[in-house]
C-alpha cells in the first residue's frame, strides 16, 4: 500500500513500541501505588513529563497527559469555561470538531460563541481577532495549522493581540460614587486565556509556547509516529481550569484514571524522535506533487500555497467525487483522504472548504494528501499515474465535459 494519509494518523515507529513495550508486562505496576515497581512506573511518568515539557520550553508540573487530542481539546475548552461560569468565547470556523462540537456544547450551555471566517486562503488574522475581542472574552481557541488544508496561522501574533488588550481592559477605571467616598477602582475583567490546537503542528512548526504566547496547547501522540490513545495538554502555570471526567487525584486532578504508562512513554519517545530536517524533505516532495496535480485539467489547490505544512496537499477537482476517488485510488492501493477522519462518518462535505467560501459541490470534490516519513518520490509518482486514469474515468461517468 501507498500510505498517503499521515495527517490522519501515523504509524508508530518502531523505536517508540520498544520504549513502550516493558510497561505491557513487566513494568506494568499502578503508578498510584507504593511499592517498588509502582515507584518506577511513576518515574517513568515523570521521565516523559519532563520530556514533553523540554519539547515545548515548560515546567513539567504544565503538562496534563490526556487520551489523545479531543480530550486534551475539550479539557481546555470546556475546563476554561465551566470555570469561569459565564462569559464570550472566540474560535474559528475552520477548527476541528473536537473544538467546535465543544463550543457549540457551550452554547447550550449559555456562553456566547464568535466563529470567525478565514480567508479565501484559510488563514484568520490577528486583526479579525483583535476586533472580536470583548470585555466578557473568556477565551480564544485558534489552531495551529489545519488538519484538512494545512494552512498555518499566526499564533504569536494572535498572542500579541490579546496581550494588548489585556492590558486596555487593566487600565480601564470605573468611578464608584457615595455619600461617603469618591474612588476609582480597577473594573474585574475575567482573564482572557488563549489556547491552541497543535496536533497537526507538531513535529513541524516550532513549539516553544512562551514565543507562541499561549496559555493552553493541544498535541496528540498519534500524529508523530507516537501510539493511539494518548495526548498532552500544556496548561500554563497560572491557569484556571476545572475537570471534565471525576475520579482520583491523577493528574492533579485534572485527568483522573490509572495511568496508561506505556503510551505515555511511548508519546514522550516520539517527541524525542523528532527532527527538522524530514520536515524540509517533506516539503519538497509537497511542492513537486502540487506542481504535478496542478497541471491536470480542473484541479484547484486548497488553501495557502505556502503558509501550509509541509506534508500537506488539498486539491478540488472538478467533475470527480472525492470518495468516489478515494474508493478508486484504495483498489490500486493508494490510501488518501477527502478531508479529516474524525468527519469521514458524515455526510456532509467538509466545513474547513465551505468556510474558505467555496461551495458545497467544490468540497464534495476535494482530496487530501499528507505525506510522512515514508513516503518516497517513485510513490508520488505511481500516486499521479493512478489519480489521472481515475479522474478520466470518474469524469466519464459523471458526464463531465470541462
Amino acid at each position: 500500500m501507498i500510505y498517503l494519509d499521515y495527517a490522519s494518523t501515523t504509524p508508530t515507529d518502531k523505536r517508540v513500541l520498544e520504549k513502550m513495550l516493558p510497561y505491557f508486562e513487566k513494568e506494568f505496576a499502578n503508578p498510584s501505588a507504593l511499592y517498588l515497581s509502582a515507584r518506577r512506573a511513576k518515574q517513568a511518568i515523570d521521565d516523559a513529563r519532563k520530556a514533553v515539557a523540554n519539547f515545548l520550553h515548560c515546567k513539567p508540573d504544565e503538562i496534563v497527559f490526556t487520551s489523545g487530542g479531543t480530550e486534551a481539546d475539550n479539557l481546555a475548552i470546556l475546563g476554561v469555561a465551566r470555570q469561569a461560569k459565564t462569559g464570550h468565547i472566540i474560535t474559528s470556523q475552520i477548527e476541528h470538531p473536537a473544538v467546535l462540537n465543544a463550543c457549540k456544547q457551550l452554547e447550550k450551555e449559555g456562553f456566547e460563541v464568535t466563529y470567525l471566517p478565514p480567508d479565501k486562503n484559510g488563514i484568520v488574522s490577528a486583526n479579525q481577532v483583535e476586533k472580536a475581542l470583548k470585555p466578557n472574552t473568556i477565551l480564544v481557541s485558534i489552531m495551529y495549522a489545519n488538519n484538512e488544508i494545512g494552512t498555518i496561522q499566526p499564533i504569536s501574533e494572535i498572542a500579541d493581540v490579546i496581550c494588548n488588550f489585556r492590558k486596555v481592559i487593566s487600565r480601564q477605571s470605573l468611578v464608584v460614587s457615595s455619600d461617603k467616598y469618591n474612588k476609582r477602582q480597577t473594573t474585574d475583567y475575567k482573564r482572557i486565556i488563549f489556547h491552541t490546537d497543535a496536533c497537526q503542528a507538531t513535529g513541524y512548526l516550532p513549539m516553544d509556547v512562551k514565543k507562541l504566547g499561549v496559555d493552553l496547547l493541544t498535541l496528540n501522540g498519534s500524529k508523530i509516529y507516537g501510539p493511539k490513545g494518548v495526548g498532552a495538554l500544556y496548561i500554563r502555570e497560572g491557569t484556571k481550569i476545572k475537570p471534565i471526567v471525576f475520579g482520583g487525584g491523577q493528574e492533579n486532578g485534572l485527568r483522573p484514571g490509572t495511568e496508561n504508562v506505556a503510551v505515555i512513554v511511548g508519546l514522550a519517545e516520539a517527541i524525542k524522535l523528532i527532527s527538522d530536517s524530514e520536515g524540509e524533505r517533506e516539503k519538497k516532495l509537497r511542492d513537486y506533487l502540487i506542481q504535478e496535480l496542478l497541471k491536470i485539467d480542473g484541479v484547484e489547490l486548497n488553501g495557502d500555497k505556502t503558509k501550509r505544512l509541509p506534508n500537506n496537499i488539498n486539491v478540488s477537482i472538478k467533475g470527480v467525487e472525492g470518495e468516489a476517488l478515494v474508493l478508486y485510488l484504495d483498489r490500486r492501493g493508494i490510501a488518501v483522504a477527502t478531508g479529516s477522519a474524525c468527519s469521514s462518518k458524515s455526510l456532509e462535505p467538509s466545513h474547513v472548504i465551505q468556510a474558505l467560501g467555496k461551495g458545497r459541490e467544490v468540497a464534495y470534490s476535494s482530496l487530501r494528501i499528507t505525506l510522512g516519513r515514508q513516503t518516497t518520490r517513485a510513490e508520488l509518482d505511481k500516486f499521479i499515474k493512478e489519480v489521472k486514469i481515475a479522474i478520466s474515468k470518474l469524469r466519464k461517468i459523471s458526464g463531465y465535459n470541462g
